[in-house]
């Protein structure tokens, strides 16, 4: 026998003419989330998405990957039932004896989506809940705090019974939004950052710099394990590897160790934006957190955005290093990003870095470098892999 799962979208329901293209989208991504769930069937009705799945166990197996597609708000399994109300009696009483224990309490509550139906919601509510009273002896309802709470949703065609809903990631679906260049070193905060943006409909691109020998190859399988992690809400993600040692060499050689920093911030940052333009992609997001290290200062940032003409996303602007980390351990990034492999941004780290940079300062740093010969190289010698 075959098993249904009810699928709540949030802010989707107020896109107004747009709905359904964010509907479409969010369906082709539940899709892809289900890929190797071979049976199944994805539907919508107004205000609902439903997947029918061959039996109980891909159906768990099916929720849990539901949870990970942004854009769903809850799911629930559900039984479904005729639109005739004692139909739906006999069907609830059937779905409540599965909970039954002596003196059971419950509570009976509905929505009466299809407006055509001729009794109110209240009175659903009255007479499952008198039928049930009927039927077994011991049972009690209680409004306030019962143990089982029964849900009924009357819409078009059919109604639908639901004991739990389970919290899905919310949000828009991915890609809606348009795509992101991520900077993903192998830390704790631009995982989360790459996830906060997903949230936000974002299609990311993951642009890692590498500075092998400086670097470890441990440190590289890092960030592909991150990205193994992140493909989860975002599907077909791609992870671009960038060589950087030559570049960390020139800015060591030629430039002021106190600007060192700033100046690698805004090469990475020429990388990522000629990888957007490759890429098309129309922002850069990052996992900066204002005046949690010297260059996420705001002067830092000012002089560190200067080069680009692309916005520069940051999620994590307004959290803190627990609010971040709680983040990153709910969505199972945290035990990666804990790992003491060195990335290049902590290698060449000056004892008194700079704070308060002006672009005048950073331009005149940067006269001895011959700036475009080195992006260029970076993005040809880049590889690409995709999960």
């Amino acid at each position: 026998m075959s098993e249904l799962i009810m699928v709540r979208y949030g802010e989707i329901a107020l896109k107004g003419k747009n709905r359904h293209f964010f509907e479409n989208v969010l369906i082709n991504n539940m899709r892809i989330a289900l890929k190797e769930i071979e049976a199944k069937k994805i539907y919508k009705t107004q205000g609902r998405i439903f997947v029918e799945v061959a039996d109980k166990h891909e159906s768990e197996k099916a929720m849990k990957l539901l949870q990970k597609v942004f854009g769903i708000v809850s799911i629930s399994p559900v039984e479904r039932t005729p639109l005739d109300l004692q139909r739906m009696k006999e069907k609830v009483l059937a779905y409540f004896r599965a909970f039954y224990r002596p003196g059971i309490s419950f509570k009976i509550e509905s929505r009466r989506a299809n407006k055509a139906f001729p009794t109110r919601s209240p009175e659903i509510n009255r007479e499952v809940g008198g039928y049930i009273l009927q039927n077994i002896a011991d049972a009690k309802v209680d409004v306030h705090n019962p143990e089982v709470k029964i849900n009924i949703e009357v819409r078009e065609d059919e109604a639908y019974i639901y004991s739990a809903a389970f919290p899905g990631s919310g949000g828009l679906p991915v890609s809606v939004t348009g795509k992101a260049i991520l900077l993903l070193s192998g830390g704790i905060d631009s995982p989360v950052a790459a996830w906060m943006g997903m949230k936000r409909g974002l299609k990311v691109e993951a642009l890692h710099f590498y500075s092998f020998p400086f670097t470890s190859e441990r440190a590289k399988q890092k960030v592909i394990d991150l990205c193994h992690v992140l493909k989860n809400y975002n599907h077909g993600l791609k992870l671009h590897i960038a060589p950087f040692t030559e570049i960390q060499k020139q800015i060591y050689q030629n430039c002021p160790p106190a600007l060192g920093i700033t100046i690698m911030r805004r090469m990475m940052f020429r990388i990522a934006q000629a990888l957007a333009k490759k890429q098309k992609a129309l922002c850069i997001l990052t996992g900066e957190s204002l005046g949690q290290v010297a260059s996420q200062t705001l002067e830092s940032m000012h002089v560190i955005n200067a080069i680009t003409n692309l916005p520069v996303i940051r999620p994590l602007v307004g959290l803190d290093k627990s609010e971040i980390t709680a983040i990153s351990k709910k969505i199972g990034t945290y035990e990666i990003s804990i790992r003491p492999y060195e990335d290049c941004c902590t290698i060449f780290v000056p004892k008194h870095p700079e704070t308060k940079p002006t672009i005048e300062q950073a331009e005149k740093a940067e006269e001895n470098l011959d700036i475009q010969t080195l992006v260029d190289a970076s993005i040809s010698g880049m590889e690409t892999l995709k999960f």
